[in-house]
């Protein structure tokens, strides 16, 4: 017998944040979404940032109350998390409600004491948990599983990582709507975006970076789907434009080219955006592939033009190695976009506004730039914590110094941004977006000025989706 009948999947974030915007589907709750079909009568799967009917917990209330008996909640972000958690705690007390998501994994007594009527959270990779959950074994049996017992909180170990073969991919079917580029409201392109997942996990260790580890720490091994299952898949995909959410698609080169070939002879014509190292760049037999395939959008890693500061990163890579490889980059019409850190242990004003100068003698299309951050259990923690006149106010926020406190890094921000995006740069935007397909006529007076911040947010989105996409 089903022991449960209607399960809710819910993101319950809507209105002004970064988590709000639309472009993207909720990838790890449409995973746990697919785990669960099959185990119980039936699966709903809502995303407030489109059901403005159920935005009012009071509304929300009332169509769980006509017939769902479990709630799968996702809390994947630091922003406004307090504010989803009062939410959340509105919603029906009597129904079995389970939370996962990266942020609530870090933050597992805050949720429950937050939301009375949460009875279990999912940390860390949430889909063989779920299904241990929704067919009745024993909460005390289920790996990674934080639950209620007499008003206590029991947390019990973590869980084995999952077989990345075994996950089922996102059942579309379940979606209401599609996914659209948007700001406040107003739609920006026409264009449709998802996302696809191909591996997990990434073989390399830059030391700013915590992407391959869960919020346990757990390290995720570099792991990759089977190419037939990515296929069909992408089958699936109605939109536009697809972002390959792996930490890097080029890990295993013979897989890559496997990818384009099958893309190319099963007829599936998308926009493809991808990060990557520019490690691809010494592969002109891949990037002919990768064109002819339809991928267009590279979102490259650079960090630093600074060789002291890349080894500072461990990035494992050099300035002149930068300059030779977007050279080669920049021969193919690919819409190329890096990433910058700026505010590194010991890096000078100067040294950071050298960044948009180094960005255009690359030829980058756009950039994003952040301040250099402290996560939970990253190797720079010790490196900052040991280092005079360096600081961190929380784990996930800024690295500031005597010298340049945030007040001045803003400034410092607000120049590279300027002294990059002038009018030339966002021409030449315009131009190559409408070449390569990323936007046409009628998207260019609304949604260009806006596609600077729609990459710094798919940027954003990547860094949350390597870290959860398979939470609940």
């Amino acid at each position: 017998m089903t022991k449960y009948q209607h399960a809710l999947a819910l993101n319950p974030y809507f209105g002004g944040s970064t988590a709000a915007m639309g472009v993207f589907p909720p990838t790890g709750l449409e995973y746990i979404a697919a785990s669960m079909k099959g185990l119980v009568g039936q699966v709903t799967l809502l995303d407030l940032r489109y059901e403005r009917s159920c935005q009012n917990p009071q509304a929300l209330s009332r169509f769980i109350r006509s017939g769902v008996d479990l709630v799968c909640i996702t809390i994947g972000w630091q922003s406004r998390f307090r504010a989803v958690c009062d939410f959340v705690a509105q919603l029906p007390p009597e129904v079995t409600t389970v939370v996962g998501g990266y942020h609530a994994t870090l933050e597992v007594e805050t949720v429950f004491e937050r939301c009375p009527n949460v009875d279990m959270v999912v940390r860390g990779e949430g889909e063989e948990i779920i299904k241990q959950v929704v067919t009745g074994v024993p909460r005390e049996e289920i790996r990674g599983l934080s639950w209620r017992r007499n008003g206590a909180i029991v947390h019990n170990e973590n869980q084995v990582l999952p077989d990345l073969a075994q996950i089922a991919f996102p059942d579309r079917s379940l979606r209401g709507h599609d996914y659209y580029w948007s700001q406040h409201g107003v739609r920006l392109s026409r264009h449709t975006f998802d996302t696809v997942l191909t591996t997990r996990g990434c073989p390399f260790k830059c030391k700013f970076c915590t992407f391959s580890l869960n919020p346990l720490g757990q390290k995720r091994e570099y792991t990759e789907r089977p190419i037939e299952s990515v296929i069909e898949e992408l089958k699936t995909v109605t939109a536009d434009v697809v972002l390959f959410s792996d930490d890097n698609i080029f890990t295993n080169l013979k897989r890559a080219e496997q990818l384009c070939d099958l893309i190319i002879a099963n007829n599936i014509r998308k926009t493809f955006v991808v990060q990557a190292r520019i490690d691809v760049a010494r592969h002109r037999r891949l990037l002919d592939k990768l064109w002819l395939a339809g991928f267009r959008v590279f979102l490259i890693g650079v960090e630093s033009p600074h060789d002291r500061i890349l080894t500072q990163l461990q990035k494992g890579i050099t300035q002149q190695q930068i300059r030779e490889a977007f050279a080669v980059l920049s021969e193919y019409d690919f819409y190329l976009h890096g990433y910058f850190i700026y505010g590194n242990i010991g890096e000078s004003e100067e040294e950071m506004l050298y960044i948009p100068t180094f960005a255009k003698e690359l030829k980058l299309d756009s950039i994003s730039f952040q301040k250099l951050r402290i996560e939970k259990f990253s190797p720079l923690k010790e490196v900052v914590e040991t280092t005079p006149g360096y600081h961190y106010d929380r784990e996930g926020g800024p690295v500031y110094s005597d010298r340049y406190g945030l007040k001045e890094l803003k400034r410092i921000r607000n120049r590279i941004r300027s002294r990059f995006y002038d009018a030339g740069q966002l021409f030449r935007i315009a131009k190559k977006a409408g070449r390569i397909g990323l936007a046409s006529g009628g998207d260019f007076g609304v949604a260009l000025p806006h596609l600077p911040v729609l990459l710094y947010r798919i940027a954003t989105r990547k860094g949350h989706t390597r870290k959860h996409a398979v939470t609940a």
